[in-house]
């Protein structure tokens, strides 16, 4: 994947140096605005998946630009936490409740419906755009937790994500269906061929997944996460499907929100209960942090979704010019 332009003062501090044109990272990490932090942030975590093109491996331990992500991942959590509220103590016992009633109560912005019925073939291609950054990836963010955890717990992650990876099937790889979708749009299925055309919103749920994977710490936050998209995942995958089908999109166009009507309306108890459940019960004191995870998991979904649609009510694209 090649590196993306910079969006200000401080991404294009960090792509130079990673590409050789500067000798030295900035000493403190002050991003112009959300668009040069996201960026600023999302280049530094690719280094620990598939990285950029002709950068040095060695990058991604580098103390100078770790010392700038801590930062960077310092300001964004501040903004996270402002949205979504701080981790609270809670009875372990709880979580799955806790878990249901926040998906029950989430009124997040209506994209699903939008798209079921109203979107054109251009705006859904759009929505294609925006979530290939993660589903070109998907389960490889929370896959970070399965060293980290021990029992019931992660068996029931290796289950969810045996799914995810087909199975071992390659062609039945959630990451193979999705470049189906793609195809059927005639978009390009690099891997991240369009960080460059997305918006800090985008990035910015891409992110969290990354600052919650990559960090032990935020172990019980990852699990909450997972449990937050597997939770919320069945209703607005048929109605994804149903409006590629309006649009007609073809068997393979829809196969990959089909798959997930199906399989996450079973990861959804395996989540809530045997993921979560079981962890709480085991590290009572991450249970708030579990609930705060799938917060701001919807937050963040719910804040892009809505400058999505606000973007199409107004008459223009959704994407970066």
């Amino acid at each position: 994947m090649k590196l993306p332009a910079p969006r200000g003062t401080l991404s294009a501090a960090v792509i130079d140096a990673l590409n050789g044109t500067a000798a030295t990272l900035p000493p403190t990490a002050e991003p112009d605005d959300d668009e040069d932090l996201q960026l600023s942030l999302f280049v530094c975590y690719e280094l620990a998946y598939r990285s950029w093109d002709g950068v040095d491996d060695a990058w991604e331990w580098d103390l100078d630009l770790l010392r700038v992500r801590a930062e960077l991942e310092r300001r964004f959590e501040a903004g996270v936490r402002s949205l979504a509220g701080p981790p609270e103590p809670v009875d372990p016992e709880s979580v799955p409740s806790g878990l249901m009633e926040i998906v029950a109560t989430d009124d997040g912005p209506p994209l699903s419906k939008y798209l079921r019925g109203r979107a054109t073939h251009e705006q859904f291609r759009e929505f294609v755009t925006h979530r290939s950054i993660y589903q070109l990836r998907e389960a490889d963010p929370h896959t970070w937790a399965i060293p980290r955890l021990s029992g019931r717990a992660k068996a029931a992650l290796i289950e969810v994500q045996l799914d995810e990876y087909g199975g071992g099937v390659t062609d039945r790889m959630h990451q193979e269906l999705f470049k189906k979708t793609m195809s059927w749009f005639g978009l390009d299925l690099t891997y991240g061929a369009y960080v460059e055309s997305v918006p800090a919103a985008t990035l910015a749920v891409n992110n969290l997944m990354s600052l919650f994977g990559l960090h032990r710490a935020n172990r019980g936050a990852l699990l909450g996460h997972l449990a937050a998209y597997e939770m919320t995942s069945s209703l607005p995958n048929r109605a994804y499907a149903n409006g590629l089908r309006r649009l007609g999109g073809d068997p393979d166009a829809t196969a990959f929100y089909d798959e997930h009507v199906e399989a996450d309306a079973v990861h959804e108890q395996i989540a809530a209960h045997d993921l979560c459940g079981t962890f709480a019960r085991s590290q009572p004191e991450l249970a708030g942090q579990v609930l705060y995870g799938a917060r701001c998991a919807l937050a963040l979904d719910n804040r892009w979704a809505g400058e999505v649609l606000n973007a199409w009510a107004a008459g223009h694209s959704s994407l970066r010019d």
